[in-house]
């Protein structure tokens, strides 16, 4: 059984048509979740300098504002579109030298004349279009809402990316302390002869490739600064620095009806209007082989000389219908052509939310097994730091040799660096959550806007 949906968009009045879904919607997620996620999801983080970060990109991100602006170029092609609903009125004048001068009625030199036109939408050729560029027009905003969902999770993710590498700058600063010490007490054995000179080398060795280390992250810092930066609208230049602590996972957020859910995505609703719209293009296009009733009305002042215009007056109204007998096949194929699109924009569309259904589960999929998986490795770290402990004890009894602790402390300190990594990426998870449960949000400018936006 196909499962049907129906939209009403932005308190639109138009009639939607329903869409049938190729194939069933899932009535459940896997994980229900505890709370409603807000609009603004990042709030729910509790960090103050990431709300300031989005809201600047928000406000000063280029391409956003490149996305508005193609928003409101869709605005005035709407507005010229719909300029077919009332007749064309024009003025003219028009004025010339004839030798010898004319001596007949109707070859009058100069002419001030007051026209009108218009085609009356007896099959809703005009109508369908006029729609159809309306559905355009409302997917040219959810265009802009997508593409300022998507800035948010950039700018969470270069955050917590930032943070995560100053927690790793600051183990690794640790990390070299320890190592330092290690290595004055290897060379204090070595001194009296307690042990071989290859394990001073070997512990200058850990020494180096935790420099290295701390170079790669100290890189990693400046590149997320300058693609925050970009985010921002700005130049390359130094973020304020991120506290070297990742925030608390917040509770997971509620799912509820999968089919109910994805339906408050821009994407999906981006979708579902350009789908309409090409419905509409299919009404318009079998409208167009049906004939056309138009009428005409001209008024014109006219002499030969300015002197005498006001003299003579001209008055015709007309109308002509129609109507298309041969055109090669042109006309039927435009129909055909329509209905390609429409079936292409179906497809999409049913596709569409499809990935919505994926990128949900996958997102609650994936946070359940980060969540193992921290857990393992925090019982690592937990076991590996016992195991230092452990063989530092016996190393100085001399009861092992120094390769034992060398080989556990190196263990050690990369598994610290792991569990960042994998709070990380539990973070990360969570965005990508909050990214595709995202129904979009008022943006400044939309605020500007409200009654203008109100009224699509």
């Amino acid at each position: 059984m196909c499962c049907f949906i129906g939209f009403s968009l932005l308190g639109c009045n138009r009639k939607v048509a329903d869409v049938a879904l190729p194939y069933e919607s899932p009535e459940t997620f896997s994980l229900p979740g505890e709370e409603v996620a807000p609009d603004r999801w990042w709030q729910t983080f509790n960090d103050p300098t990431l709300n300031i970060l989005v809201d600047s990109a928000l406000e000063s991100n280029l391409p956003l504002k490149v996305f508005w602006y193609q928003f409101e170029e869709s605005k005035a092609i709407l507005k010229i579109t719909s300029a077919a609903r009332v007749p064309d009125v024009f003025l003219q004048l028009r004025s010339g030298i004839s030798r010898p001068e004319p001596d007949f009625a109707g070859g009058e030199n100069t002419q001030l004349g007051l026209g009108a036109s218009y085609e009356a939408d007896l099959w809703g050729r005009i109508r369908y279009s006029i729609a159809a560029e309306e559905y355009r027009f409302r997917a040219s905003y959810y265009d802009y809402k997508t593409a300022a969902v998507t800035l948010t999770a950039e700018v969470a993710l270069a955050w917590f990316r930032l943070k995560a590498t100053n927690v790793q700058l600051q183990l690794i600063e640790g990390q070299l302390e320890t190592n330092e010490q290690v290595l004055a007490l290897v060379r204090n054995r070595f001194a009296s002869g307690q042990v071989r000179g290859v394990d001073v080398l070997r512990q200058q060795q850990l020494i180096e490739s935790t420099k290295q280390q701390r170079i790669a992250f100290e890189l990693q810092k400046e590149l997320l600064e300058n693609q925050l930066s970009i985010l921002l609208g700005q130049p390359p230049s130094e973020i304020v620095d991120a506290a070297a602590r990742l925030p608390e996972l917040p509770p997971l957020p509620q799912t509820g009806i999968p089919l109910q859910l994805v339906n408050r995505r821009p994407d999906v609703q981006r979708a579902f209007n350009i789908l309409q719209a090409a419905d509409r293009e299919v009404a318009a296009a079998i409208s167009n082989r049906y004939p056309r009733l138009t009428f005409s009305l001209n008024a014109a002042l006219r002499s030969n000389d300015l002197i005498g215009l006001f003299e003579s007056q001209a008055v015709s109204l007309g109308s002509s219908l129609l109507a298309p007998i041969f055109n090669g096949g042109r006309l039927r194929a435009q129909v055909n052509q329509a209905e390609a699109i429409r079936q292409q924009q179906l497809n999409d569309y049913g596709q569409t939310v499809l990935v919505a259904f994926q990128e949900i589960e996958n997102a609650l999929i994936q946070e359940t097994k980060q969540a193992q998986q921290i857990v393992a490795i925090a019982e690592q770290v937990e076991l590996a730091e016992k195991a230092f402990g452990q063989l530092k004890i016996e190393y100085l009894n001399g009861f092992i040799p120094y390769l034992d602790v060398l080989v556990t402390l190196n263990q050690l300190q990369q598994l610290r660096l792991d569990l960042v990594d994998a709070r990380l990426d539990l973070l990360e998870t969570r965005v990508s959550l909050y990214r595709a449960l995202a129904g979009g949000f008022e943006t400044e400018r939309e605020l500007l806007l409200q009654e203008e936006i109100e009224d699509l």
